[in-house]
């Protein structure tokens, strides 16, 4: 899918467009996960609005939807009232600086649940909570983080 579809095409087109595999997660609130997703891991923006999102990370889209967009379809009976909604799912970034979004993370009072580390499978990773408790870890390998 090219930056110009993602942005611009109506929902149809857009939907015609996706190939492969794609993450869609409810949110309770897109404006904040858009948020979230921007400014710690550093996802593109492509079209955000109170019901819906299309973020980019390395040529991989991810959709976010608002619980209330999701009125007709049974998934968000579901879904906790309060809480973590990600709980037995990581949302691995490979190639994202952990420090750097840990850092971010911190400085906007988000959650840390493991600080960043050197791990025995080769990559330096963070596991940091997004604002509706799905669970994103950005890591690099070890070789490629800087001294």
């Amino acid at each position: 899918m090219d930056e110009q579809t993602a942005r611009d095409a109506p929902a149809a087109e857009f939907g015609h467009a996706l190939k492969g595999f794609g993450i869609n997660l409810l949110v309770r609130d897109v404006t904040r996960s858009v948020d979230f997703l921007e400014k710690v891991l550093g996802m593109r923006v492509h079209r955000a609005d109170a019901d819906f999102a299309v973020l980019e990370s390395a040529g991989h889209f991810i959709q976010l939807h608002a619980d209330h967009t999701y009125h007709s379809n049974p998934l968000p009976s579901l879904l906790p009232e309060a809480g973590a909604r990600g709980a037995g799912i990581e949302l691995r970034l490979y190639g994202i600086d952990p420090d750097t979004c840990e850092a971010k993370a911190i400085a906007g009072a988000h959650v840390v649940l493991r600080t960043s580390e050197d791990r025995p499978h080769g990559l330096r990773e963070c596991y940091l909570l997004d604002p509706d408790g799905y669970c994103w870890v950005p890591g690099v390998a070890i070789e490629d983080t800087p001294n």
